[in-house]
């Protein structure tokens, strides 16, 4: 199955390759160009995001050409089927070693970020600094909470932000990431945090999306706006 999605991943690529001879000739003017610009960039994203980078693009365009032109095709199915497999295994291989990788540095970040003044270690890893103290209620696992907040992995590359898009987001406590959960409880309403969430309090070694890595220490800003009332959370349904 991962065999067939790679070609068909490759073939689309190829299908957007294949129509020009370099950037400066393409051109992204009807709908046409700018949606099949997008597909090969999406999945020359995804196709990067899974560690297969170097691709012979010439090669992919040969195969779109055989194909269209219905000319025999340079390699059997067997050769073709053996290569996908080889490209795989390398990709996952790739994958793998960067999610150690991400891991070690993440386990090095903690380590050093521990030591510093005013950051809290709790039982489960979870690392925190109290920004801005408040007196409110703190919230409960069945409580749905307001909050602001901005992510960052530790290189400081910001991966969302309610504080960008300007508008805070209301969430269930016991419904977000391990790391969240607990970090909601320890806050008072009118408090900012920044917590500094371990792989396995986060994603772990799943990557949920390209701008998160597998096994990322997660670094959030966050502030506890409010507890909504139980009553009108309930009416908005």
């Amino acid at each position: 199955m991962k065999q067939h999605r790679l070609a068909a991943a490759v073939a689309l690529v190829g299908l957007v390759l294949a129509g020009c001879d370099s950037h400066s000739s393409v051109e992204l003017k009807t709908p046409a160009q700018k949606a099949s610009y997008g597909i090969g960039l999406n999945m020359g994203k995804s196709l990067a995001q899974e560690g297969m980078d170097d691709l012979d693009s010439k090669a992919v365009a040969q195969g779109i050409e055989d194909a269209v032109g219905k000319k025999p095709q340079k390699l059997k199915d067997d050769e073709l089927v053996e290569a996908f497999a080889a490209l795989q295994k390398r990709a996952e291989e790739r994958m793998a070693k960067l999610s150690e990788e991400s891991a070690a540095a993440g386990k090095k970040f903690l380590e050093e970020n521990a030591k510093k003044p005013g950051v809290v270690t709790t039982a489960s890893g979870l690392q925190y600094e109290v920004v801005k103290k408040a007196d409110g209620p703190q919230p409960k696992p069945t409580d749905v909470v307001t909050v602001h907040y901005t992510g960052k992995l530790t290189n400081g590359t910001t991966f969302d932000s309610s504080v960008e898009r300007g508008s805070p987001i209301d969430l269930p406590v016991s419904g977000v990431i391990p790391g969240w959960v607990e970090g909601l409880q320890l806050m008072h309403v009118g408090e900012k945090y920044k917590l500094y969430i371990p792989s396995d309090l986060a994603y772990g070694a799943q990557s949920p999306s390209p701008a998160i890595p597998a096994n990322s220490v997660l670094v959030f800003d966050l502030e506890l706006l409010a507890i909504k009332d139980p009553a009108k959370a309930d009416a908005t349904k």
